[in-house]
């Protein structure tokens, strides 16, 4: 390079990567060469102009020449533009692997064309730069004591708009962000915090209100897990109820075709045995009708003969009748079927009625059993005549007053046994076997019963209960008591309670058969379930009351 040239590269106030690019073709020098005026050209490029062009001057500062110059290989330059060639391919590789700045990214402000997704920006130089153009922050000993931050857009919003100086404190008095000459001059009676301490101050808010959302998005998704399993519930019970309707229409479905096949069969019966009738009168006429054929053939026979002895011989024998049945009273009464079919339909109407009974307490009892309860027997208010299993699910009557201590909670004139567990709201269920006992009374109690006397047992002194008697005379503990027919005597008695409701009902489980319901009850604190075995009568009725795990039916 000519010291001319040289000093024109130093001098220049282009960027320094402009100083490579060719200024005829805007790129970078490819095979750099000299004019006498010192500027540098492609030599393709200066050739070509010089080739087109009837006069040769330069391109960049129009000095004339009188005649072609020779163009001079700059050798010096030309490593430095080599040099610069690679270090520019190695930037476009690195950028490359940069990715360009997407929409709502900050982009650098220093790249052209594609720019790049900025890496910091610096609150110094109000600048963005991408991890290539950041590289002086980091390197050059003045850069390094500019403040990076995440990178941000309008960096000039940073700034005092009055006083051109970085915003740095925040004015409690004016909730606003201010420079240091604010503070002095506009805000200089206000009480002022550095933006980082105020910035910490409103996290600490923003945290805190964070606290509050999470609680009510916990909140939210308690609820929707909530929601999930009411659906789930629903589901569950929209699937039960749709099994039984399959169930029960499927068996109404079997009784209306056999009451069908059956009406049917009735009828052609009837049908049957008419024809058969028929068929044998017919068949009889058929006979005589053949006989009288045959002598009527014998009678045309004898007229035409010529042999007037044999005629009048055999005379007699021809002129009697054959002998036939009088059918003058006989007839085919058709069958009546008047009222089969409305039969038929009265009859499967009656079967259906028992039927659905049936299904219906059973779905009934399927129902209540869901809500069945853990029920152990307190022996803090066994009569001390009962004697209690030890792990309280079975009671009988021991016939021996045992010395018990006497508490508030125990029975001394009923031989009564509470269960621990007490209710005053919602639904409960439980079962006791009652097979080979001949008397017991079982059923609920509220807290407050007389425990120490008491003549009755019904809803008025706060029991709820049914009574057996005498091996089979059962009957609800009403004020009067109220006689009960039962078809079958139950083996395991469940018990249900419905406390808003005010219900207390009775179950047959075995026979899945609904017995009797207190309705309209009195609840004013809570129910305990109650259980009297009643005396043994000499070993008739020395079966214990057995509290038993619910096997829910099918």
């Amino acid at each position: 390079m000519s010291d001319k040239s040289a000093d024109m590269f130093a001098a220049s106030n282009l960027r320094p990567e402009d100083q490579f690019l060719c200024s005829i073709c805007l790129d970078v020098f490819t095979d750099p060469v000299t004019t006498p005026c010192g500027h540098n050209f492609c030599k393709n490029c200066i050739t070509r102009n010089w080739d087109i062009n009837v006069r040769c001057k330069c391109p960049l500062c129009n000095k004339l020449f009188k005649r072609r110059p020779e163009l001079e290989i700059n050798h010096l330059f030309s490593e430095v533009v080599a040099q610069f060639r690679d270090e520019t391919q190695q930037n476009a590789n690195s950028n490359s692997e940069q990715q360009a700045a997407k929409p709502g990214e900050v982009p650098c402000d220093y790249c052209t064309g594609t720019r790049l997704r900025a890496l910091k920006s610096c609150l110094v130089c109000l600048t963005s730069y991408c991890e290539t153009h950041l590289e002086p922050h980091l390197t050059i000993k003045g850069l390094k004591r500019h403040q990076l931050i995440e990178p941000v857009e309008n960096l000039e919003g940073r700034m005092c708009t009055k006083h051109d100086k970085h915003l740095e404190l925040f004015c409690k008095t004016d909730q606003t962000c201010v420079c240091t000459l604010c503070s002095v001059l506009d805000h200089k009676t206000h009480e002022f915090v550095p933006l980082r301490e105020e910035s910490e101050e409103k996290k600490t808010e923003l945290r805190k209100m964070d606290d509050e959302i999470q609680e009510i998005i916990k909140k939210r998704r308690q609820k929707i897990q909530e929601i999930n399993e009411s659906v789930k519930m629903s589901k569950d019970a929209a699937d039960k109820q749709k099994t039984e309707g399959v169930q029960i229409f499927t068996v109404l479905k079997e009784f209306i075709e056999k009451g069908l096949k059956k009406v049917i069969k009735e009828i052609e019966d009837k049908q049957e045995t008419t024809e058969k009738q028929a068929e044998g009168l017919i068949k009889e006429l058929e006979e005589e009708i053949s006989e009288l054929k045959k002598r009527s053939s014998e009678l045309k026979q004898a007229s035409r003969s010529e042999d007037h002895l044999h005629f009048i011989q055999s005379f007699s024998s021809l002129k009697a009748v054959p002998p036939t049945k009088d059918w003058t009273e006989v007839i085919v009464l058709p069958p009546t079927y008047e009222g089969t079919v409305m039969r038929a339909v009265a009859q499967l109407e009656e079967t259906l009625k028992k039927h659905f009974k049936k299904l219906l307490a059973k779905a009934e009892l399927r129902r209540v059993q869901q809500y069945a309860v853990d029920v152990s027997l307190d022996p803090d208010t066994a009569h001390p005549e009962l004697i209690l299993s030890d792990d309280g699910k079975q009671v009988n009557f021991g016939n021996v007053n045992q010395s018990l201590s006497d508490n508030p909670k125990r029975f001394t004139v009923f031989a009564n046994v509470l269960g621990r567990q007490g209710f005053s709201s919602g639904r409960f269920y439980f079962e006791v076997q009652v097979k080979g006992k001949t008397d017991w009374i079982l059923g609920v109690a509220r807290e407050s019963v007389n425990r120490k006397g008491g003549n009755s047992v019904k809803p008025q002194d706060g029991f709820w209960a049914l009574w057996l008697r005498n091996n089979n005379e059962y009957t609800a503990c009403t004020g009067p008591a109220a006689v009960l027919s039962l078809a079958s005597a139950p083996d395991k008695v469940g018990v249900f309670v419905d406390y808003e409701e005010r219900l207390v009902s009775f179950y047959d489980v075995y026979a899945a058969a609904f017995i009797y319901s207190f309705t309209g009850c009195s609840f004013t604190e809570k129910l305990y379930p109650c259980f009297n075995p009643c005396n043994n009568d000499n070993g008739k009725n020395s079966a214990p009351l057995l509290i038993t795990p619910i096997n829910r039916i099918n």
